[in-house]
């Protein structure tokens, strides 16, 4: 089974989030933030499909990056999430929560040895997201 196809995004926390989002557009022309988050569209060769790569400050004060105590969070795109935390629960992987669906992809989160928590998260692609359920994460 191929586990991960991919970086999915890059989230840290941030003292301001709106002003790092302003430094990074200004000094490196990431940017303008869309609903708080920077997408990275792009074109697979492989499969000539599109898809993003996220970047996103969080308020310090997040807690969507529990348990860990880290100031980041990596997301790596997968494909068949449900099988592959299954798979990880076998390998005695710390899975953190239940896996999360919304209209953009299946989100499950884990925790590596130190403490860093993963979301792994399963897209789909723009004619699927069209028909998919609605919500927020």
């Amino acid at each position: 089974m191929k586990r991960v196809t991919g970086i999915g995004g890059i989230f840290f926390k941030s003292k301001n989030p709106a002003k790092i989002q302003q430094w990074y557009q200004k000094h490196l022309g990431i940017g303008p933030a869309r609903s708080g988050a920077i997408m990275f569209e792009w074109i697979s060769k492989a499969s000539g499909k599109a898809g993003c790569t996220v970047w996103s400050p969080f308020d310090r004060k997040t807690k969507y990056f529990r348990p860990s105590s880290k100031e980041f969070m990596f997301n790596y795109r997968v494909r068949n999430l449900p099988a592959l935390l299954k798979q990880l629960r076998r390998e005695r992987v710390r899975i953190v929560g239940t896996m999360q669906e919304y209209d953009f992809g299946k989100f499950g989160w884990i925790m590596d040895p130190e403490g860093n928590k993963i979301e792994l998260w399963e897209p789909v692609d723009a004619d699927r997201r069209k028909r998919g359920k609605r919500g927020k994460r």
